[in-house]
């Protein structure tokens, strides 16, 4: 069970500041001289489950918020824990901020 623990404590170390870009636009259409325009982000906050791992718990809230929300931008890793039933690993979860671009009226 220790080491099962610092498997995990190890993981959430390496996960933590790892930025998972959904959508990055690299062309520019303004000229350089053009003024840019400015742009407001929504962040919420999600929580995706797995059995089978952090990844795929991430990946699961992602692409469920993929559904209902457009321009998804940016997701961070906040959170990784475990739920354990009879001292096993039930389920993972990653809980997640994901940012979108609000759109102009």
């Amino acid at each position: 069970m220790e080491a099962m623990l610092a498997k995990i404590t190890l993981l959430r170390k390496k996960e933590r500041h790892r930025l998972f870009w959904l959508h990055e636009d690299t062309t520019n259409t303004q000229p350089e001289n053009a003024a840019m325009a400015e742009s407001v982000y929504k962040v919420i906050e999600l929580v995706g489950t797995s059995t089978e791992s952090w990844e795929k718990a991430a990946a699961a809230a992602i692409e469920r918020a993929g559904k209902t929300l457009r321009d998804l931008r940016i997701a961070e890793i906040g959170q990784l824990d475990v739920q354990l039933k009879d001292g096993k690993v039930e389920t993972y979860r990653a809980k997640i901020k994901v940012s979108f671009k609000y759109e102009n009226d």
